[in-house]
């Protein structure tokens, strides 16, 4: 997993940013940005991490991951870096503090994700994709082998659930549903979260839940392409084979003031988060590739009508 910071720009997104006083601090999105304070006071005090650590008696681990948002900060500790690094007064040490709050509390996603068994490859950390989401302002996504899980209706996301994690409880996958049913607000929240998604057909065609489940998803995909904020667009099989088809993943726009944008991969080997500018060159212009051999909005629902009257049908006659 790679964390150093990338130049962003918001032309590179296509995404407009939202304003700080707009975006609800999450914790992770509190911390990432405490974290962004902290490595600018020190480097404005002429300090190295080795000369924080010593001045706080702790390794220069401990300070590398409070500067990029991976450790949860004590009130202590932020309040002797503050003082080591000095001219931190008033409204600033004020909003500081209010940061190092916020990054203790929990979360929304964790009481989805409390008990449920982890999987190195396949489910290593529950809430941290939500988590990161929730400090984004729109998502770019392409869509392999299943739907982003913004798109999902419930016994779909059960469906694609319960096929990768076979030895998880009930009670577990429901969990992970209502998760990503919770995720779906953001799409009618105010600022709304910005979904662009490119759908490769086999989505599409792949009767993911049983041609019943698969005829409600389609369904629910036209709603959701009829949003403000929402475009999706199929990539045919008349395309070919594309850059893209390596992999699912997502470009998360996140606003200055929280880090970098990131990209979200996904495979056999788990997920990671990139965010050198090299990585989010490479993925914005494999998905603009992608991209341009999509068919445009308004074919992109007609193939969406197509296949879904298709598993209708299909549903029908298994009925009957």
């Amino acid at each position: 997993m790679h964390w150093q910071r990338a130049p962003s720009d918001d032309t590179d997104s296509g995404w407009p940013r939202r304003q700080e006083d707009e975006v609800e601090q999450e914790p992770t999105g509190a911390r990432r940005r405490l974290g962004a304070e902290l490595r600018r006071l020190r480097l404005n005090a002429g300090l190295k991490l080795e000369d924080a650590a010593r001045g706080l008696r702790c390794s220069a681990s401990k300070i590398s991951r409070l500067e990029n948002g991976k450790g949860v900060p004590r009130p202590v500790d932020v309040d002797a870096l503050l003082a080591l690094y000095g001219g931190v007064e008033g409204m600033e040490a004020e909003m500081l503090r209010r940061l190092v709050a916020q990054s203790r509390t929990r979360g929304w996603w964790e009481p989805f994700t409390e008990g449920l068994r982890t999987e190195r490859y396949v489910l290593p950390a529950p809430g941290r994709y939500a988590a990161v989401e929730t400090d984004a302002t729109g998502v770019d996504a392409f869509d392999l082998s299943v739907l982003h899980g913004l798109l999902q209706t419930p016994d779909y996301a059960r469906a694609v659930l319960a096929a990768r994690l076979p030895g998880h409880d009930g009670w577990e996958i429901d969990q992970l549903v209502h998760l990503r049913r919770r995720r779906h607000e953001a799409l009618t929240s105010d600022p709304p979260l910005r979904l662009r998604s490119v759908i490769d057909e086999s989505v599409l065609a792949r009767a993911t839940g049983g041609p019943s489940v698969m005829a409600d998803q389609l369904d629910r995909l036209l709603e959701l392409s009829r949003l403000p904020n929402v475009i999706l667009l199929v990539l045919p099989f008349s395309a070919g084979v594309q850059r893209a088809h390596a992999g699912r993943f997502s470009v998360l726009a996140i606003p200055d003031e929280l880090g970098s944008d990131l990209v979200h991969t996904e495979g056999h080997a788990g997920e990671s988060f990139l965010d050198t500018a090299r990585d989010l060159e490479t993925y914005r212009r494999v998905l603009a590739d992608a991209r341009a051999d999509a068919l445009e909005p308004e074919a992109s629902r007609a193939l969406i009508a197509h296949h879904r009257d298709r598993h209708r049908a299909a549903a029908v006659a298994a009925a009957g």
